[in-house]
């Protein structure tokens, strides 16, 4: 009886140390994760627009009139994603950064961490195709000189902004990867910013392409 005892306590300890192991495991992958991870969506996005303005001559991106609703969206999520970007590469440095970006406890463990993994990785690999599939028409913001026509066809066959989506889906990844009171804040404003961003581009959409917008917003749904 004695012995048995002992055997399932060991036994106990033994997966509780295994448990313990993974999740600091993938804590500690997940922190040198992200803090890569973000250096080359910076790296990515800085490129993409000087080779696009090179090659093309035009300006990609358009924040709008200053103080103007798209000027403060493009402004907050630039201010975020730096932000998010030297967190996540000074908590690399620093570990004990983690103390004060209020983490959530409970929900520190690996299927909610390798979710957020997942959900990071895909919204932006997605991201990355559909600036693809865009080609040259991409642009940052409302483009006062266009767009010439409307692009209906691939991922916006699905939504009227799947890059939103996608980058929706990836902000969620990030608040699951470090669970804590600054990337729920971060998923808040990001989220606010996109939803208010996708109602200036397309309020300006319907007023340069009245007809054709209101047959493909009419028959598209505007997120998923």
């Amino acid at each position: 009886m004695i012995r048995s005892h002992l055997l399932t306590l060991t036994y106990c300890t033994q997966r509780i140390k295994t448990i313990t192991g993974n999740v600091e495991g993938i804590y500690e992958f997940t922190r040198l994760y992200l803090a890569i991870f973000y250096t080359f969506v910076a790296l990515f996005y800085t490129c993409k627009i000087i080779i696009v303005k090179k090659s093309s001559g035009h300006e990609q991106v358009f924040p709008g009139q200053r103080f103007c609703v798209s000027w403060w969206n493009h402004l907050l999520f630039r201010l975020f994603r730096a932000t998010i970007w030297m967190v996540c590469v000074f908590r690399l440095i620093f570990p004990n950064l983690d103390e004060y970006l209020g983490m959530f406890a409970a929900m520190l463990n690996v299927p909610v961490m390798f979710a957020g993994n997942i959900l990071l990785t895909c919204g932006f690999l997605t991201t990355i195709i559909i600036h693809v599939s865009m080609g040259s028409q991409w642009r940052s913001g409302v483009d006062p000189q266009g767009p010439n026509s409307l692009i209906t066809s691939g991922f916006f066959r699905f939504s009227r902004n799947p890059m939103f989506v996608a980058i929706g889906v990836s902000q969620l990844g990030f608040f699951l990867a470090l669970p804590s009171i600054f990337s729920l804040l971060c998923l808040i404003i990001g989220i606010v910013s996109l939803y208010r961003q996708a109602l200036v581009e397309e309020a300006h959409l319907a007023q340069v392409h009245p007809d054709d917008y209101a047959h493909y917003s009419a028959k598209t749904r505007r997120w998923f």
